[in-house]
């Protein structure tokens, strides 16, 4: 769990802001990593515009720019965590 920086979600998000972290497991490689609430508030962001996404016709419902961001964010507040879960 990264700690190093105050983490906040950004004016753009509009996921729900969990109240507790969970352990995560990446769906492909099933590795593991616990991630505290804002991250893991923002990981389900991702996980849920990528799924939508990779449904067919799902482009013409998810804005393609706020999952970029999201995983930008990710990156930036967590990139250990991101390498295990979303890279």
């Amino acid at each position: 769990m990264s700690t190093k920086t105050k983490q906040e979600l950004p004016k753009w998000f509009k996921g729900e802001l969990y109240e507790k972290g969970k352990t995560v497991q990446n769906r492909f490689s099933g590795e593991e990593y616990e991630l505290n609430n804002i991250e893991l508030s923002m990981y389900d962001f991702i996980i849920g515009s990528t799924m939508v996404l990779e449904m067919y016709g799902g482009y013409k419902h998810t804005d393609v720019s706020l999952l970029r961001k999201g995983l930008d964010w990710f990156r930036q507040h967590n990139a250990e965590a991101y390498m295990v879960l979303l890279d």
